[in-house]
């Protein structure tokens, strides 16, 4: 039995949901998105409840169904308010500027590292003592693909805690050389 799978999701006020055979489409105040579903997962919609169940209770098929529910559930959401992931970027002489729709990061390496961000995605730079950078999407999957990229540029290190890190991680530190003596 999924507990994740027989929850039903909830469709807000300002948000349309069309489900043709297998693909479901999700159209809201921030944008669209779709998605091809499973054959071994039937999708209904009633009134303003979606019910996500499963054909048979092989374990492919228990493994898809509370998948499913999830995946359709993260594009309801994201239509109507939209996800954020928040980076810390802390380091001697690092600096990132926001030109346009592309990062400009300066990381330590001899060259600024250029990104571009994909469409549907903003971002929002605060240059305090740590830089924050703040990423704004309605694709959940997308938004943590591009966060995760960004990332890989500079992970964080553990003895000085300098690199790009997600805002609820936690670096844990190493004493380093002189402490061993």
């Amino acid at each position: 039995m999924s507990r994740i799978g027989n929850l039903p999701i909830s469709v807000p006020q300002g948000t349309d949901v069309k489900i043709e055979g297998q693909v479901v489409t999700v159209k809201g105040p921030k944008g669209t998105l779709e998605r091809q579903i499973h054959e071994l997962i039937s999708v209904s919609l009633d009134g303003n409840t979606i019910t996500v169940s499963r054909q048979d209770d092989t374990k492919n098929s228990k493994a898809l169904h509370g998948l499913s529910r999830a995946l359709i559930n993260n594009m309801v959401v994201g239509v109507s308010s939209g996800f954020s992931k928040t980076l810390f970027i802390n380091g001697v002489g690092y600096k990132v500027d926001l030109k346009g729709s592309e990062l400009e990061m300066h990381l330590g390496f001899s060259h600024p590292v250029n990104f571009s961000l994909p469409d549907g995605i903003t971002a929002k730079v605060d240059k305090q003592k740590e830089i924050k950078l703040t990423l704004e999407g309605y694709d959940k999957e997308l938004l943590g693909l591009t966060a995760a990229r960004i990332r890989a540029f500079r992970p964080p290190e553990p003895y000085k805690g300098k690199g790009i890190r997600y805002a609820d991680e936690h670096i844990i530190r190493k004493a380093g050389k002189a402490a061993a003596k």
